[in-house]
């Protein structure tokens, strides 16, 4: 059996999304205070952190037309234009010097991290096989939504993905039960 590598994937953890952003999720702040102190604790044991973002140039459709409420499910408010303070990393989220920033949304909706590429261009499953990776956590914003999409993109390209559910923030309580059953029933691990 190969070598466990294990790479540590930090999802949106974005001005947008934390507490008054264009779309803040509660505990937002605080999960990403809690994503930086969980880094520097266990720095050892993971190979490399990558740390996706939504990074919104034109993504069409994904924006809700101008003067139309957002459905909240196809159509959002305009959120994490690139180059924004709202695209920006809260300002609580320390990431750990080599961190590998994965960008994804430019030109159309994207919820996983493997919809993203690196500051190269390399989509976020090449960045993660060059360095011998088999074993994924997930953190980040939010559960339901980006977190969920990740962990199962990671399980279903053969990652022993992980979903460490106490550094997530969803966007309602309601929903992440849900979403933590059809993750586990995808094989994706749960850890509290």
């Amino acid at each position: 059996m190969a070598e466990q590598r294990r790479a540590l994937v930090v999802v949106d953890v974005q001005n947008d999304f934390c507490e008054g952003g264009a779309l803040g999720v509660p505990g937002g702040a605080a999960v990403a205070a809690a994503i930086s102190a969980y880094a520097r604790g266990h720095a050892d044991d993971y190979a490399v952190v990558v740390a996706t973002r939504d990074w919104h140039v034109d993504p069409g459709a994904h924006f809700a037309p101008s003067g139309t409420p957002p459905d909240y499910t196809e159509t959002w408010p305009v959120h994490c234009r690139a180059g924004t303070p709202g695209a920006a990393f809260h300002p609580a989220l320390a990431l750990p010097e080599g961190t590998v920033v994965v960008s994804k949304g430019e030109h159309a909706a994207a919820y996983s991290g493997f919809d993203g590429v690196d500051e190269q261009g390399r989509p976020l499953d090449v960045v993660l096989r060059e360095r011998g990776i088999t074993d994924i956590d997930v953190v980040g914003i939010a559960t339901s939504f980006c977190d969920k999409a990740t962990a199962l993109d990671a399980a279903s390209l053969g990652y022993r993905t992980r979903l460490l559910r106490s550094l997530c923030a969803d966007v309602a309580g309601a929903d992440t039960d849900a979403t933590v059953a059809a993750l586990a029933a995808a094989g994706v691990a749960v850890a509290p």
